[in-house]
């Protein structure tokens, strides 16, 4: 005896992730896990200052703080030669080695 209400082959378990995500939003919006506990202590805990890549590859909108760096950055003079040999001495480089500067 067939049930012709039965879901087809799929049907079911595509109904069955569906509930679940939302399911897991639901439950997400009402116990939100601080993000300490979601860290793992191997991956220190990002900091509150916005990157570059941040708005320009993930699309965030900057934040005030950022738009403010960014525009101090562009008014702020050209770095000198003599400072530009200086940091890349002071620079320890791909190894991290500042007596082998590359």
């Amino acid at each position: 005896m067939t049930d012709s209400n039965a879901p087809k082959d799929g049907d079911f378990a595509h109904w069955v992730d569906e509930k679940s995500q939302a399911l897991k939003f639901e439950l997400g919006e009402k116990f939100p896990v601080p993000p300490t506990i979601l860290a793992s202590p191997s991956v220190p805990i990002e900091t509150g200052r916005q990157k570059l890549e941040e708005v320009l590859l993930e699309h965030e909108a900057p934040s005030e703080e950022f738009l403010e760096e960014l525009a101090a950055l562009e008014e702020a003079p050209p770095l000198s030669e003599e400072e530009l040999a200086r940091q890349a001495l002071a620079a320890g480089g791909a190894d991290g080695d500042s007596s082998t500067p590359e």
